[in-house]
């Protein structure tokens, strides 16, 4: 059996910006002295005229965005989730989201897969924060190809995006040719009658491992991929609470405001059914290989499935 392909969402979002600068003039980026670490360097190197490296001063990189957007120009404003999304807050909460501005958010280094760089850069609250913010688009995709069809995405949508991507490599499983990315849009990669397992970001490709582990007990896992974040699919999570009856949600993110709790939120007012959420539990993370990490804190193939069959 060949290897299965594996690469960092962060790189994606490097080589997406690259060509989405060859199509179309209009594209600037931005970043905040990490243009080696968030791959914007990609970009760089093909159109530096394009390219504005805003030191390490996020709050002014989002205020220098939202400038830019209003000269009808589509900026792409790149650092750590931790800086664009903690850091710069009310600059992106002001400055972009309020005057519903074209500014794009392009974070990487998001989740406890950050690794040693610890409990400070290991960001799980900013999908919970961004979902606050009126207007703005979350998206967290889950592989390679998810990731650079939500570059394109977000730059064909009018209006302030959210774009999460990790630092560690992560299983490519959307190279299929039935694949289509549309914002807001769930995917459902594996039909199922006894649990549904919604998942976004690094652990889709965790949760599809567990469910054939699953399947091996004899229990039918359906798993569903919500890349979007806000707008939420609720269209796909009520009828996945009427399929089976029961939900779990995992999230490389805090299970407090993320996924699980947009997903409780449908399902309390328009599709009761039992909920379980996975993810990172009300803590700050910890220094520590990517990998160990992901399965310390329970978001691995193994985790998941035990975590569901006991669920179940």
């Amino acid at each position: 059996m060949s290897e299965v392909k594996k690469i960092a969402t962060r790189e994606s979002y490097g080589n997406a910006l690259a060509e989405l600068g060859k199509e179309h003039e209009d594209v600037i980026v931005l970043d905040a002295d990490l243009a080696a670490a968030t791959k914007t360097g990609v970009f760089k190197k093909a159109f530096p005229e394009r390219h504005i490296d805003c030191g390490i001063a996020e709050c002014n990189m989002i205020s220098v965005a939202a400038g830019i957007a209003t000269t009808g120009k589509v900026p792409f404003a790149s650092s750590f989730a931790m800086f664009a999304a903690g850091r710069a807050f009310e600059q992106v909460r002001n400055s972009i989201g309020y005057p519903k501005l074209n500014v794009k958010i392009g974070a990487t280094h998001a989740g406890i897969s950050v690794g040693e760089d610890g409990a400070t850069h290991q960001c799980n609250e900013d999908i919970a924060l961004m979902r606050t913010i009126p207007g703005m688009v979350v998206i967290n995709p889950a592989d390679d190809v998810e990731a650079k069809a939500a570059v394109k995405a977000a730059y064909e949508h009018v209006g302030p995006v959210y774009l999460r991507f990790g630092r560690l490599a992560v299983p490519v499983i959307n190279d299929n040719e039935d694949y289509k990315f549309e914002i807001g849009k769930a995917v459902t990669l594996r039909e199922g009658t006894d649990v549904t397992i919604i998942a976004t970001g690094l652990p889709v490709s965790e949760a599809l491992d567990a469910a054939e582990k699953l399947a091996a007990d004899g229990i039918s896992a359906e798993v569903i991929n919500i890349h979007t974040i806000k707008p939420l699919d609720e269209e796909a999570v009520i009828k996945a609470a009427a399929k089976t009856g029961k939900i779990v949600t995992v999230e490389e993110h805090s299970i407090i405001g993320g996924l699980g709790s947009a997903v409780c939120d449908v399902v309390a007012q328009k599709a009761p059914a039992k909920v379980l959420k996975i993810g990172i539990n009300d803590v700050y993370g910890e220094s520590g290989p990517a990998k160990e990490l992901v399965k310390k804190y329970g978001l691995d193939a193994d985790s998941i499935y035990e975590k569901v069959k006991a669920f179940v």
